[in-house]
């Protein structure tokens, strides 16, 4: 009898881990240089007090991306296919229209990201830049998805380097747990600006994408979907608990210490050094640069598969240059554009096409969560594989108050006085 159940769990493991991937990938995206800056600014001006806000998020992170993956396995087909079925050519258009500024604007940033990490290295972003868009390019164009999506679980991996440099920094246990579970609120401009976004970072519209073409690409049936939806959730409960790492790191240093503004990342890497060592600083860093390279992979590559998808052309890793070129030149052409701002404009003028970004987002999220809670909600698409009546009561509810914050993260952005004070 425990000859056979340890067979059982051992051919489920083995399924799983065959399943395992888009969830943990596109979670982990998650956490780039965007959200990665964004946890450690929570960090150094309210301590501990905004980790509260990533039970709620986390919740709403595996709602959203659950629904992508099970359209993905159920269908066999990506969400920009989906939506143009759903609302005709002139719709998906302007969708598409949106996400590359979008992703490009993201993309310009996680560049941004990987030389202000590498230069706390010791690396110039004339040496750094370049050299990441031949890392990002030769892997995706060269490499089968299969080894592509190894290279970017071992990326995941590389996140531990934010518990670590954590721990090195001797935070509160105590303190830090409790406000996890005890919801605190300041009446500010700045607190509720930071939970806006918290996240505005934390669901993007380009995942969706993204995580419905990986399942597809990746050919998970739909007898094991409920491996897939494993690997979502385990997915955002790792993304979470790295966001949860990175506040609390900043917390126990620059909070404390009372210097509380941080520019970038790389500030809080630098600010580290002498609150919590060398070490944690150097970590700090690493994992920056880690999270630049591997957001810088799957942005553009979300970009590639939604406007290929959208306009009945072919897409995919596992297919070579001359199979799928569209997919490629959009893929090639969004990574040396982005590499090239970075390389020849101050941050100062790249500020414009991030809050671009910010807009962007702010205007296609609502539509698009709407889009996935109608399209899963369908019969004669989804079969009995719909959202049940609770899942969709917590599916239009995260769809409202995402969608509705991360438009007042938009309008923030332009107007902050507008915010409570």
């Amino acid at each position: 009898m425990n000859r056979k159940r340890w067979q059982h769990w051992r051919t489920r493991l083995t399924i799983f881990l065959a399943v395992l991937g888009p969830g943990i990938i596109t979670a982990s995206v998650d956490n780039d240089v965007g959200g990665i800056y964004t946890y450690s600014v929570a960090g150094a001006r309210f301590g501990y007090s905004l980790l509260w806000t990533l039970i709620p998020i986390t919740v709403a992170l595996v709602v959203v991306e659950e629904m992508a993956a099970r359209m993905g396995v159920v269908t066999g087909k990506g969400l920009a296919d989906l939506i143009r079925e759903e609302y005709g050519f002139r719709v998906t258009l302007l969708i598409m229209a949106g996400l590359v500024v979008a992703n490009l604007g993201t993309t310009i940033a996680e560049f941004a990201g990987l030389a202000s990490g590498m230069s706390v290295l010791g690396v110039s972003r004339f040496i750094a830049v370049p050299l990441g868009v031949l890392i990002v390019w030769g892997l995706v164009v060269k490499g089968s998805y299969r080894i592509v999506e190894k290279v970017f679980l071992v990326a995941c991996l590389i996140y531990v380097a934010y518990p670590i440099s954590c721990f090195l920094a001797r935070p509160h246990w105590t303190e830090a747990l409790v406000s996890t579970v005890k919801p605190t609120f300041h009446f500010n401009a700045s607190y509720v600006y930071l939970i806006l976004a918290i996240v505005g970072t934390t669901i993007a519209p380009w995942q969706q994408f993204y995580l419905q073409a990986a399942v597809i690409e990746k050919g998970t049936k739909l007898k094991d979907y409920v491996f897939s939806r494993w690997d979502v959730i385990a997915g955002c409960i790792v993304t979470s608990v790295v966001a949860f790492f990175i506040i609390v790191a900043c917390g126990a240093t620059i909070y404390a210490s009372g210097q509380r503004e941080i520019r970038d990342a790389a500030d809080a890497a630098l600010a580290l050094r002498p609150l919590a060592g060398h070490a944690a600083s150097l970590l700090f860093a690493f994992g920056l640069c880690n999270a630049a390279l591997l957001s810088a992979c799957i942005l553009p590559l979300s970009t590639a598969y939604c406007v290929c998808e959208g306009f009945g052309l072919e897409s995919g890793v596992s297919k070579r240059l001359h199979e799928a070129p569209a997919f490629y030149w959009l893929y090639t052409g969004m990574i040396v554009l982005s590499a090239l701002v970075v390389m020849l404009l101050s941050e100062a003028k790249q500020i414009p096409l991030i809050l671009l970004t910010q807009v962007a987002n702010g205007i296609l999220l609502p539509f698009v969560l709407i889009s996935m809670i109608r399209l899963s909600n369908r019969k004669d698409l989804m079969g009995n594989y719909r959202n049940t009546p609770l899942f969709n009561t917590i599916a239009w509810a995260t769809a409202v108050v995402v969608g509705g914050l991360t438009l007042l993260l938009v309008v923030s952005a332009f107007f902050p006085n507008r915010l409570p004070h």
